[in-house]
């Protein structure tokens, strides 16, 4: 009986764990407010009214995050924000949000976007979206947003599960790591010749955050 009540037990608080595991946990106040010096916790004149500059960016595109270190009466609200800029034919190219899932509305313009799914099927899910359109990324997928219109810039407003969402920029971190990875083991995952992976190295690899 003893036993009995013992693994009883244990299968409840492993439940309970399960569970705790799953979601962020409840906040136990209001707010918590990051920054005790900050004149105003929860206001920024941000001017994201404002189009941004995307042509000092390879990509073409410019990401402005308002997250926790922009706007301290975020903490533990686990919610941030984003306008994104795209040139004509601009990308905010291949990456991961690492605590995040993203919606995206199109301000203005055109976008083809999508995700692709952790293997084995690695499936492609895409969309033109246009103005007024709405998506989802789930958390911690690979995903992508495009303009394709070679004449007119695209807006779009992203908020994300998390004060502080974190991005992967996969040719980055691939190409662009400090110190660089071998080129052994990126020309055999590849299946390129290794001249080619330097070639990636070499290059520039900018933060198209600002």
């Amino acid at each position: 009986m003893a036993t009995s009540s013992y693994f009883l037990i244990s299968a409840l608080l492993a439940l309970v764990a399960s569970q705790v595991i799953a979601s962020d946990p409840s906040s136990l106040q209001d707010f918590c407010v990051a920054d005790l010096h900050s004149p105003d916790d929860f206001f920024k004149a941000a001017n994201l009214d404002k189009p941004r500059d995307t042509m000092k960016s390879k990509v073409g595109s410019n990401v402005t995050l308002i997250n926790v270190m922009q706007l301290p009466g975020l903490n533990t609200l686990g919610i941030s924000l984003a306008r994104i800029d795209y040139a004509p034919l601009g990308e905010n190219p291949p990456h991961t949000h690492p605590r995040a899932t993203e919606i995206l509305t199109v301000l203005e313009g055109t976008l083809y976007v999508g995700f692709v799914t952790s293997n084995p099927n690695n499936t492609l899910f895409a969309k033109v979206l246009n103005k007024g359109d709405v998506f989802v990324f789930p958390g911690r997928l690979i995903h992508f947003q495009f303009n394709p219109i070679h004449d007119k810039p695209v807006v779009a407003i992203a908020a994300l599960s998390s004060q502080n969402p974190g991005a992967i920029t996969i040719a980055n971190a691939v190409f662009g790591s400090k110190p660089p990875i071998s080129d052994d083991v990126l020309a055999k995952a590849f299946q390129v010749e290794k001249g080619t992976i330097d070639r990636l190295q070499a290059q520039f690899w900018e933060n198209n955050h600002y």
